[in-house]
């Protein structure tokens, strides 16, 4: 909240480079302990459970975090129109935009959770998921599947929060619940021995403890966060609606279709075995670590894009673009010689199983090559999502998830015969397919042509 009272901040004026820098930092704070949750899940149960425990918790998180992300892209769709009313100085149609949103969220939450919880045994076939992994990852996710309205609504208020200018909040309430999340995972996993159903319990306990605690820091503010809490504000506005599917459609689409190629990933290197299986969950919730504290600053340029094109400062907008490469270059940088140097120490976090810790140094090998394409996204893919461009969104991340992801794992795991090594390699190298064209796209100014959105808000 600021001095004024107000849950807002202005960045059409002011410093872009300081701007950014201490309105990225609480996002990159938020990330990691959102990523806590599945990671102290993961560390606990490898500690506790074993191997068969970690592959279930890794791949049934993956699963739940596809519907997580759907729900996600109709959020970032919201926050898009949040943040450019709000640039364009349409205060008044905030109430009925926040409304709206959580109206819809709401809906789409309760429709996916009951796919997780009665979809999760058809779900677990087609994943191919390692026999000793079956009925701890049945529990998981009829646990997390069936709290799915606590995770996409945290992520509900946090993007409306975030679209008026706020990162601060949604950081304190992801730490309240990884605050949870940790307490109860030791006591339920480890000294009460539910195994991985004590895992999923206290995530979602605290996913629970969050939303409730915003939900509460909301209504006591109200009056400066811009929504009434009235009922009748609750009911879907048939305009924003249309304008919200039509952004958060490709969005969610664009987010489920990332998650879904790394459940196809996964679902081909279950076939090696129940180790790499593993190798390959640890692998990739060490990158989602890194992935989603620099995609801090990806969250964070977005309304700051989207504030400033709406009203008018197209500058601006490319001034945070280029500060977003600038930071996210200097992030990557340090997080590629860390993980270089000090990967089978990161590994050995999670599980002390020799196998493992043996193929832990080939899947570093192959996922090196993501980093450079991922800090390039930074900035153009803020750019592309904060002007409202749903569409290349989409196709960027059809091209990347379905296209490239699947595409070049097959190709290198199977055609060219490079085994585990390859599908790695081909999960990196896919990135490139949403990092180059995205930067052309930026750089070529074809965007200056488009139609602003706050003018049919």
């Amino acid at each position: 909240m600021s001095k004024n009272g107000k849950i807002s901040k202005d960045f059409t004026v002011g410093s872009v480079p300081k701007q950014l820098l201490w309105f990225m930092l609480p996002f990159m704070a938020s990330n990691a302990l959102q990523v806590l949750y599945s990671t102290v899940d993961m560390i606990i149960v490898g500690k506790y459970v074993g191997t068969a425990g970690l592959s279930a918790v890794s791949q049934s998180s993956q699963i739940l975090n596809f519907v997580t992300m759907v729900c996600l892209g109709f959020s970032t769709g919201g926050q898009v129109l949040i943040s450019q009313a709000f640039g364009a100085g349409k205060k008044k149609e905030l109430n009925r935009i926040i409304g709206t949103l959580f109206s819809l969220i709401t809906i789409i939450a309760a429709v996916l959770s009951l796919v997780a919880v009665f979809g999760k045994d058809i779900i677990i076939d087609i994943m191919k998921i390692p026999p000793e992994s079956v009925d701890f990852s049945e529990d998981y996710m009829l646990i997390c599947g069936g709290g799915l309205i606590f995770t996409a609504g945290y992520n509900m208020v946090s993007a409306v929060l975030r679209g008026m200018g706020d990162s601060k909040r949604p950081f304190l309430f992801i730490g309240i619940a990884s605050g949870v999340n940790l307490v109860l995972d030791i006591l339920f996993t480890g000294f009460l021995g539910w195994e991985v159903a004590g895992a999923a319990w206290a995530t979602i306990i605290g996913q629970g403890v969050s939303f409730v605690f915003s939900l509460i820091y909301l209504y006591k503010r109200k009056e400066a966060f811009g929504f009434d809490f009235k009922l009748k504000s609750l009911i879907p506005h048939k305009h924003y609606s249309k304008m919200m599917a039509s952004l958060g459609t490709p969005m969610a689409i664009q987010s489920g279709c990332i998650n879904l190629s790394i459940l196809f990933v996964n679902s081909m290197i279950n076939d090696i075995g129940v180790v790499a299986s593993a190798t390959f969950g640890v692998g990739v919730r060490i990158d989602d670590i890194i992935n989603k504290v620099s995609m801090g600053i990806q969250q964070a340029a977005m309304p700051m894009i989207s504030q400033n094109v709406a009203a008018s400062r197209s500058d601006r907008a490319v001034s945070v673009v280029r500060y977003s490469w600038l930071f996210s270059g200097a992030i990557t940088v340090v997080c590629m010689v860390l993980y270089w140097l000090f990967s089978k120490e990161m590994f050995m976090i999670f599980s002390d199983d020799p196998e493992v810790l043996d193929m832990s140094g080939t899947f570093v090998k192959g996922i090196l090559w993501i980093f450079p394409a991922l800090a390039v996204m930074r900035g153009s893919g803020a750019f592309i999502q904060g002007i409202g461009n749903a569409k290349l969104s989409l196709i960027l991340a059809l091209l990347d998830g379905v296209v490239l992801r699947i595409g070049f794992c097959w190709l290198f795991g199977f055609v060219l015969n490079m085994g585990f090594y390859g599908f790695v390699l081909g999960y990196g190298l896919a990135a490139y397919g949403c990092a180059i064209p995205g930067m052309i796209y930026f750089l070529s100014g074809c965007w200056r042509k488009r139609r602003i959105l706050a003018d049919d808000i």
